[in-house]
């Protein structure tokens, strides 16, 4: 893996209790932050990425030197705007840029812990990176915000601490993962554990890497987040510099070659290890069934202020599982905002340079920032 020299990180001292019942203490977990907190410590926005994602949500990543996750939506001037929000990125336990996860090192051992690091679910991430809070000093953000599994990590947070932030958008999830996702994860996990180099995760320490397994997950992962539309018309049946058909197993077409890539620049900066903890994690998500099937329960607690975005195109978490959250939360009266954005760029549309999306998340964000600061003076 890279060098991870450049990265922020806090130790935390105080013992977590991890759903499958280990308990884990002074532990690192790496953080990122965009803008500057205002003397009223009131302006914090706690950003959560989704499965591959990590702290860099903007700018440019110092470990992969790769473009942030969300360059479109943070930054100076954009929909989280660090001219006026302090915003708050931190890598997922069970990550791999700097947070406690298989590639930590075991003090015991000295190694590597690869599947030696316990099993953990998405309520352990959040649990984890509430520590941001005590360090930062504090006492409620302004929002939580993330698409995907940093969707799921929003709900989980508001569920678990229901008056720690004034507003909370979820973007393109769901509230309990599904059987066709926990399928597609279980074919990325299984072309992983297939590659005789995983080694029974132990890769690292016989100096292996099971980069062709890993590859073939993010290949069909990739599939998952875009839209048959927008496939159609960016790859359609384009031959990949050819003019035939060679009759055989190379990349005839634009499409196979454009996920072979996908697949190959994957691998040089996740690890296969982290891909297999974190798909589980987002398998076992499931707040409706923690709360006895009435996700309205899980929010029941809190005032804080919602604002659910979806994609038309989103197959992988549909406008309808996120309507499912907006209905739980008009069960309770909750103060919800719902918007659909056509897009057919598909699950990735949250990522992408998509400008309804982009405008109405700012606006937003922006008004209600405004309109709760009017009401305190």
């Amino acid at each position: 893996m890279n060098d991870l020299g450049k990265v922020k990180k806090i130790i935390i001292k105080n013992p977590l209790k991890l759903d499958c019942g280990k308990e884990i203490s002074n532990f690192p977990l790496a953080y990122e932050t965009y803008g500057k907190l205002n003397e009223k410590k009131d302006n914090a926005i706690l950003v959560f990425h989704a499965l591959t994602g990590d702290q860099f949500a903007s700018g440019t990543n110092p470990v992969t030197n790769k473009e942030g996750w969300w360059s479109h939506a943070l930054g100076s001037g954009k929909a989280l705007d660090t001219e006026k929000f302090f915003v708050i990125c931190a890598n997922v336990i069970g990550g791999c840029l700097g947070s406690y996860g298989p590639n930590t090192i075991d003090t015991k051992t000295n190694k590597l812990l690869g599947t030696n690091f316990p099993i953990i679910t998405i309520n352990d991430m959040v649990n984890a990176q509430y520590n941001l809070l005590d360090f930062f000093k504090i006492e409620k953000l302004f929002a939580v915000a993330g698409g995907s599994m940093g969707g799921m990590q929003v709900l989980q947070f508001v569920s678990n601490f229901p008056n720690k932030a004034q507003v909370a958008v979820p973007i393109a999830c769901t509230a309990s993962h599904s059987a066709q996702n926990i399928a597609l994860n279980e074919l990325g996990r299984q072309a992983i554990m297939a590659d005789g180099n995983w080694q029974n995760g132990l890769y690292a320490e016989k100096e292996k890497n099971p980069d062709k397994g890993l590859a073939v997950a993010r290949m069909a992962a990739h599939i998952t987040y875009l839209s048959k539309k927008g496939l159609q018309e960016k790859f359609g049946r384009k031959l990949q510099e050819r003019d035939n058909i060679k009759f055989g197993f190379d990349a005839d077409f634009q499409i196979e070659s454009y996920l072979r890539y996908q697949g190959s620049v994957f691998v040089d900066r996740f690890d296969a290890n982290s891909y297999l903890y974190i798909t589980r994690a987002m398998d076992y998500f499931d707040l409706t069934k923690k709360f006895n099937g009435n996700l309205s329960k899980a929010f029941e607690k809190s005032k804080t202020k919602f604002f659910v975005i979806s994609f038309t195109s989103d197959w992988l978490y549909p406008t309808s599982e996120n309507r499912d959250i907006v209905i739980a939360l008009n069960a309770i009266g909750a103060d919800v905002g719902f918007v659909e954005i056509k897009s057919d760029k598909g699950h990735d549309s949250f990522l992408l340079n998509v400008p309804d999306f982009l405008n109405t998340l700012k606006n937003y964000l922006s008004s209600t920032y405004f309109n709760l600061n009017e009401k305190r003076i």
